[in-house]
Formats: structure tokens, C-alpha cells, sequence
């Protein structure tokens, strides 16, 4: 089973053409510390896991913003698995992750020891107060479907201000996460589109994220205040299911990091592979392009 194009343009459709019944409920849980939920992400991020095109869609446009013996800074790293794809590709690049969940950052010191990593620090921290990193003090800073575990939207405009107030001038930004949805069918459409391959606590972890995700209005009151300027504000076509607000390119991709991430994408298995051209494809007719590697 994977997300045929036909299957979403259906659900697209249902979207736009009914009334909103879905409203923005916030996490039962803003930290994630729970080890099952913690282990069940951690699974979904593996090579094999359903958020691998996701994870190779989000660290393209990353690699496009970093450079090497450049301090980049990762807001709500979880358990590594996004952060150590990007530091893995780009090896003479400083990377700091930071994370409020003690048992996200267990894990993802596995994950950095197990793949032998010495370009990334882990540290305990809050996204909306960066305590410890001073004004102009990295040269990029991401984020990558993390935005909806915040309380609300005064959050999320804090966390655009630090991110603004740390980022030197001239550095890279690239912050994405899902889009709140205004209809429960949908919600529920693509809460459970996996649920045949994935664990029953990453289905119920996900429906959660979906109900919790930010109103594109709240992104774009956030932008408006603290990155317009640095950054622009895209979201896929026709419907916001994903947000992404990035910088402009910081560098055209090393013929050899383009390779690497060639490899990664043939790699992926047949169904993930439909899903990755999905997510290009529809961010990239909301405007948001993928740097050329294929």
C-alpha cells in the first residue's frame, strides 16, 4: 500500500469542498518521554520506516543551506534519526541537536554512537528560549515536523524569534511540519494510510500530530513577525497538509553529496519511492523546489 497520487487528489478534493469540523487540539503529551511512543518514532525514522521520504525530502533542502566548518543548530532533534542523515552527508559541518525529552536524547545518542559520528552535540534545551546561544551565533537552523508539539501559537512565534535572533546574517532557515487540516475525514485518512505497516502507537501518535498541527494563519503570523526576509513561506498545492518556510540556497550540492543522496532515494523501496515523488511534486507546485539530485 502506498500513497497513490489518485488516493490523495480524492482526499484533496473532500478537503476543499466540505465545511471545517477539525479545530487545533494540542498534544495530550508536549514532551514526548514516553519510551514506547519514543521507540515507535525512532522505528518510523529508520531506512525502512514510513517517514524515510519524508526524512530524505527535508534533508535535501537542508544540505542546500550548510557548509562546511559552520555550526548548524537542529530545534527538537527527537531521537537523531533526521539529524544524523544530515550530518552523515556533510561530515565537516558542526551540528548541535537540541530536545526537551531526556529519553529522545537517549536515543539519539545511540544513534550517533551507533553510526559513528563526531560532528554532532546533544544538549538538553527549549526551542522557544535558545538559553545558551547567543544573538548571530549559527550559521543555520532547522526544524523538521516538530512546530506542532508546541502548546500554541504564541509558542510558535517565539520559537521564529529565536531561531531569527540566533541565526547569523546571511545564514540559512529551513523550518517544515504538517498543516492543520479542517476536516476529521481527512485527518483520519491520513492518520491511517499506513496503519497496515507501522506500529498502532505510531498511527495514534500521528492522528495526534495531525490534530495539533498549526493553522497556515498562525505560520504566516509568525513569518510575518520574526523571518520575512529571511526566508519564504510555502505549503503544498491546493491544500496545507505541509508547511515549509526556507531561506534562499547557501550553495549548489558537491557533485558528491548529490550522489549520496541519488543513492539514498534508490534505495528507498518501490512504495516509498511513489511517496517521496508525491511530496516533491505537490511542495513543489506550492513553490517550494527540491535541489536537483536525480
Amino acid at each position: 500500500m502506498h500513497m497513490s497520487r489518485l488516493a490523495v487528489l480524492k482526499q484533496l478534493a473532500v478537503e476543499m469542498a466540505s465545511s471545517k469540523d477539525a479545530h487545533r487540539v494540542p498534544e495530550p503529551s508536549l514532551i514526548m518521554d514516553n519510551p514506547a511512543q519514543v521507540a515507535a518514532f525512532r522505528e518510523a525514522g529508520l531506512q525502512d520506516g514510513v517517514m524515510a521520504p519524508v526524512y530524505l525530502f527535508h534533508c535535501a533542502q537542508v544540505c542546500e543551506l550548510v557548509r562546511p566548518h559552520e555550526t548548524v543548530l537542529d530545534l527538537g532533534c527527537g531521537p537523531a534519526n533526521q539529524l544524523a542523515m544530515i550530518a552523515r552527508l556533510n561530515p565537516d559541518t558542526n551540528f548541535i541537536g537540541i530536545d526537551l525529552s531526556d529519553e529522545m536524547l537517549a536515543r539519539g545518542e545511540e544513534t550517533i554512537h551507533a553510526q559513528g559520528l563526531r560532528n554532532i552535540y546533544l544538549r538538553k534545551g527549549d526551542i522557544t528560549r535558545l538559553e545558551g546561544f547567543a544573538d548571530g551565533s549559527v550559521a543555520a537552523v532547522y526544524s523538521t515536523m516538530v512546530l506542532h508539539h508546541l502548546e500554541n501559537a504564541a509558542q510558535l512565534a517565539a520559537t521564529f524569534g529565536e531561531a531569527n535572533r540566533v541565526l547569523r546574517p546571511g545564514g540559512g532557515v529551513y523550518l517544515v511540519d504538517f498543516g492543520h487540516l479542517k476536516t476529521q475525514t481527512v485527518i483520519r485518512y491520513f492518520a491511517n494510510q499506513y496503519a497496515d505497516r507501522q506500529p498502532h502507537l505510531f498511527t495514534t501518535d500521528y492522528l495526534n500530530s495531525l490534530h495539533a498541527a498549526f493553522e497556515l494563519a498562525d505560520w504566516k503570523a509568525a513569518y510575518d513577525r520574526h523571518l520575512r526576509g529571511r526566508a519564504r513561506l510555502y505549503s503544498t498545492f491546493l491544500v496545507p497538509y505541509m508547511i515549509a518556510l526556507k531561506s534562499r540556497a547557501r550553495r549548489a550540492l558537491p557533485p558528491a553529496l548529490s550522489g549520496a543522496l541519488s543513492e539514498l532515494r534508490c534505495r528507498l523501496p518501490p512504495h516509498h519511492q511513489v511517496d517521496f515523488t508525491n511530496l516533491r511534486n505537490f511542495f513543489r507546485l506550492g513553490g517550494l523546489r527540491l535541489p536537483n539530485f536525480n
